[in-house]
């Protein structure tokens, strides 16, 4: 059975500083060569945010955070469908933030993240400053995917905002995984992309699957920064989960969250 690929979680790039591979000098890598991957690993679409750094002298610069954003619609464009961008957003940057969020609802954009406050100089999810755009961004039936990170304000953000679609970042071990197995059983609008660490532990999605079922895991790879290669490998050559169960996890779930 072959399955149409969805990746919710990459950082697709249109310039050498933009590209966070850690490898990438080993990599013949461009905005080309991105396409030519994902086509020949069978992935019809990906999703999420550019990442550059956004710091002088330690320090966030908002020029530099929107500069990132435009980056995502100039990619948008120049893929021509097949990438679906996300945007940052900044609690240091309220009223600038707030203006980003109508500007990528106007522009059709309605995916957040894949959000990264320790690379964008910033910790605190449940603080007052990002609850207040999240308010703005839920007004909008926006989807919010972020980097996890903090377990207790992780916590607090989901109670708090019952109205949004958040998608975390990264299952990560034993400890961490449970505590999103927590969430998912308190917010059925909370999500998991399989993205970055965890999935390589045996039985993980088997467990998650048998905590809060199929239809909130979403495939994604973390690429550049991994391979999207070992992550499809993963899910497709996983013995303990279904075919009904891959297709799922591969597009069908992304298909109904992003409505296409």
């Amino acid at each position: 059975m072959s399955f149409e690929i969805i990746d919710f979680h990459t950082h697709p790039f249109m310039t050498p500083e933009q590209n966070i591979c850690s490898h990438k000098e080993c990599c013949d890598m461009s905005a080309d060569n991105t396409l030519g991957i994902f086509n020949r690993l069978g992935v019809s679409k990906i999703c999420g945010s550019v990442i550059a750094n956004v710091k002088e002298d330690g320090v966030p610069v908002w020029e530099k955070i929107k500069a990132n954003n435009d980056a995502a619609l100039m990619l948008r464009d120049y893929y021509k469908g097949f990438y679906i961008p996300g945007f940052h957003i900044h609690p240091d940057f309220p009223e600038e933030s707030i203006a980003e969020i109508e500007r990528m609802h106007k522009e059709g954009v309605d995916l957040v993240g894949e959000l990264v406050p320790y690379h964008d100089g910033w910790t605190d999810y449940s603080c007052y400053s990002f609850s207040a755009l999240l308010d703005e961004v839920g007004k909008r039936n926006m989807i919010v995917n972020f980097h996890s990170q903090g377990e207790d304000e992780m916590d607090a953000m989901v109670k708090a905002h019952k109205d949004i679609i958040f998608v975390a970042a990264h299952p990560g071990e034993y400890k961490a995984f449970m505590r999103h197995i927590d969430r998912m059983k308190y917010s059925e609008n909370y999500y998991l992309d399989l993205s970055g660490y965890g999935i390589f532990r045996h039985g993980m999605l088997r467990r998650a699957i048998n905590s809060f079922g199929i239809d909130r895991i979403l495939f994604g790879s973390d690429f550049p920064t991994c391979n999207p290669a070992m992550y499809i490998g993963g899910v497709l050559l996983d013995e303990l989960i279904t075919d009904t169960e891959k297709e799922k996890i591969f597009s069908l779930n992304a298909k109904r969250l992003l409505k296409i």
